[in-house]
């Protein structure tokens, strides 16, 4: 007969396991950067941001995002007119979504059901229902991947060269679960809401928001923010939607009760020109108090104060800085910066640089696996 103090240690022992499992479990801590050039997905630890693994992809891959339970991650490959799956435990491209013409940005319902992709090339919204897409589809796909771009080639070149080889085909006609809304030109930045019933579009040659209903697929509302509308982030109690302008130096706040456009915030490093502030990347933390703009071309973040709109800090960072995203714990911000091929790593409450951690050519996007 077992001995009581012995059993009432194993049974100690295996209600901490029990607890503690979950917290492990929770993910990698792995960071995972795409990149247009190398045409691959770089994998840091997260915590010395050693590579870990490469993992290629079809060409020029650029928005990354995870699915629901974060198993998986899709990744917009433009040039390869597809969305690559990589799974999160292997490390591998497990699965292709294709064919999608261009492919620039996508978002997923919250149920991760509904991909919303934006269609730069046919101007248009597509709606995509992924279970019917897979249950629907002809065979798996040949996951075949993308060779580097030649040194020197130019990412506008290579958009030509993929806008003549697609010479005008209609996106949505063949691809299973896949309806399109007509937006404006050149869409970009998509956003849905939590409760899945409105898709917000940038069209960057409009400088419009196009604010769609997904059930009815009708664009309800058209707002005009500044030129080259980019990216857009979503207050924590959904009343705002910021929108960031590329060649206004500037981001639009848009009230959502009414969908109008309610301020604007110019931004200017010292020592820069109104010309060379490009912003793209918007991220807010986690209370909603805080918001970080990547400046592009200006090589800085700009910290907001949200409720103020006042910016309180420039942090220089590096080449291009197109991207930005936060930890967990809002402790940390990672910033891609795409000229100069890095990810800077900013202390958020001190605001400095940590470390610049080389990546691969053209980095693009950064997840957090935390």
């Amino acid at each position: 007969m077992m001995h009581k103090s012995l059993s009432r240690q194993i049974f100690l022992a295996s209600l901490i396991t029990t607890c503690t499992l979950p917290v492990y479990a929770k993910g990698t801590g792995y960071l995972f950067i795409s990149s247009e050039k190398d045409n691959n997905i770089t994998v840091l630890d997260g915590k010395t941001y050693e590579v870990i693994k490469r993992i290629g992809t079809e060409a020029r891959p650029r928005h990354l995002q995870f699915n629901a339970d974060k198993t998986q991650i899709y990744a917009a490959a433009g040039d390869g007119n597809a969305i690559d799956v990589i799974d999160v435990a292997k490390l591998e491209l497990v699965d292709r979504i294709g064919e999608i013409d261009d492919p620039e940005l996508f978002d997923l319902s919250a149920d991760g059901k509904i991909m919303y992709i934006s269609l730069e090339d046919d101007g248009a919204l597509g709606i995509l229902n992924l279970d019917e897409y897979f249950a629907k589809r002809e065979g798996k796909p040949d996951l075949k991947v993308a060779e580097a771009a030649p040194e020197g080639a130019s990412s506008e070149a290579e958009d030509d060269a993929a806008d003549d080889e697609a010479g005008g085909e209609e996106e949505g006609e063949k691809l299973p679960g896949m309806t399109t809304v007509e937006v404006g030109e050149e869409p970009e930045g998509i956003l849905v809401s939590p409760d899945g019933k409105t898709a917000y579009v940038t069209s960057e040659v409009a400088n419009t928001v196009h604010v769609v209903d997904t059930a009815s697929k009708e664009i309800k509302a058209n707002i005009v923010v500044g030129n080259r509308p980019r990216r857009f982030a979503l207050t924590p109690d959904q009343k705002e939607l910021w929108v960031s302008n590329e060649l206004s130096s500037s981001v639009s706040i848009i009230d959502l009760a009414t969908n109008k456009l309610t301020e604007t915030i110019n931004f200017l490093p010292p020592k820069f020109r109104t010309e060379d502030v490009t912003p793209v990347g918007i991220t807010l933390n986690k209370d909603g108090k805080t918001a970080v703009v990547a400046l592009g071309r200006a090589n800085h973040v700009a910290f907001v104060d949200v409720a103020s709109r006042k910016v309180t800090d420039y942090v220089l960072v590096g080449k291009r800085a197109w991207n930005t995203t936060l930890n967990k714990d809002d402790s940390l911000l990672f910033v891609i910066n795409g000229l100069s091929d890095d990810m800077s790593v900013i202390d958020v409450p001190s605001r400095k640089v940590l470390k610049s951690v080389p990546i691969a050519r053209v980095p693009h996007t950064v997840l957090v696996d935390d």
